[in-house]
């Protein structure tokens, strides 16, 4: 029973790959939107927050989740998990 245990435990994540992983996700949202706000106002003086659209949500999540299983990777190969 224990050696399943191992096994299984050695399969999960570890918790500062899925910490890594979260902080990333949340930051970058919040740094995504002001991007794609100051992106859809380049033109104007005034930048307001713009909720993206549906595609540009889907396409936003996807590169995030990338580049956050990326971060996540690094810092556990950097930092040891």
């Amino acid at each position: 029973m224990f050696t399943f245990y191992k096994l299984y435990y050695a399969i999960l994540p570890k918790p500062l790959f899925i910490v890594s992983f979260i902080v990333f996700i949340l930051i970058n949202t919040i740094e995504n939107i002001l991007h794609y706000s100051i992106g859809r106002e380049s033109n104007g003086e005034k930048i307001t927050l713009k909720n993206p659209t549906k595609m540009d949500w889907i396409r936003i999540i996807t590169i995030m989740i990338v580049f956050a299983i990326l971060q996540a990777f690094l810092t556990c190969l950097f930092n040891g998990c």
